[in-house]
């Protein structure tokens, strides 16, 4: 490892005296490390931070107290208030409500997945005139209620309907016209019986869908297993109730010089090729001494 990387990683220990702490503040990378992750700084180490120019990695830690918080959520840096609306909750009262209005849209979309925001302000950030704002409300607000679904199934934003029909279930009246628009048409597929009409579509992501619905017949599976596109032949590979024979034979088919294309085809059938993903253990805890030692390698 690096000397800057063990000043980082020494950066986050636990239960590193304060004396150690202040002096890791005189190395950026490290200082960003202790801004952003450690627990216990003290006021003075904040502003010290704040005057050092890490406030950016400050704001993301939750751990820092309250009346910090809500002075940051003024800063005049959108990146600095996007950090802070990502967890603070509404202390002091109204603050939540600040952010939620706040003119800069990647902060309220930010806010949108804090999960401190009660349900008026939730409903207030589904109806956000910015639609990646809404996206996110989308995302993060998974028992919204059924006036707010149908709004944002119902939303000008193409990609807002989309994601909305993905994430619940839509109203029976509503799935007509969500089947007959281009742009929900593949989401809205799930929700629908699987039919010959939607395994002929034109767009090859509604035949994807059709291909990967739990209810396919037999005799649509055998017909998108000589589907032109690649994509949706795959999915039929991939599916668990696919003849190991047609899987064998629809695999055959999949050649491609792009080697992305080629990993999402095999990631599709085999969602676990990405191979061991266990995280790096943590690097040994020094000593005092041992700190010591490494920081006066840094002439810290």
């Amino acid at each position: 490892m690096s000397l800057d990387g063990e000043l980082d990683a020494l950066a986050a220990q636990k239960d590193l005296p304060a004396d150690l702490v202040w002096r890791l503040l005189r190395h950026p990378q490290a200082r960003r490390t202790v801004a952003l992750l450690r627990r216990d700084l003290t006021e003075a180490m904040i502003e010290e931070i704040i005057a050092l120019g890490s406030v950016r990695s400050l704001s993301l830690n939750a751990c820092v107290p309250a009346d910090i918080r809500a002075r940051l959520a003024e800063h005049p840096e959108p990146i600095v208030r996007c950090g802070i609306a990502t967890s603070v909750a509404d202390d002091p009262p109204g603050l939540l409500a600040r952010l939620a209005d706040d003119p800069d849209p990647s902060v309220r979309t930010f806010l949108a997945g804090n999960h401190h925001l009660p349900p008026e302000l939730l409903v207030h950030l589904a109806a956000d005139p910015d639609p990646g704002v809404r996206r996110e409300i989308v995302h993060h607000w998974r028992d919204a209620p059924d006036r707010v679904r149908r709004a944002l199934m119902n939303d000008p934003d193409p990609n807002v309907r989309t994601s909305s029909v993905r994430r619940w279930v839509p109203p029976a009246d509503l799935l007509p016209a969500l089947l007959a628009a281009p742009e929900t048409r593949a989401a809205a597929v799930v929700h629908a019986g699987p039919s010959p009409e939607m395994a002929a579509d034109a767009d090859p992501a509604v035949r994807v869908a059709v291909a990967d619905h739990p209810d396919l017949p037999a005799n649509l599976r055998d017909r998108l297993a000589e589907d032109p596109d690649m994509f949706v032949r795959n999915a039929i590979a991939a599916r668990p109730d696919t003849p190991p024979a047609l899987g064998e034979r629809i695999v055959a088919t999949l050649n491609t010089d792009n080697p992305v294309a080629q990993w999402i085809l095999t990631y599709r059938r085999n969602p676990n090729v990405g191979g061991d993903r266990t995280p790096p253990p943590a690097p040994p805890k020094l000593t005092r001494q041992q700190a010591e030692a490494l920081l006066a390698r840094a002439d810290l």
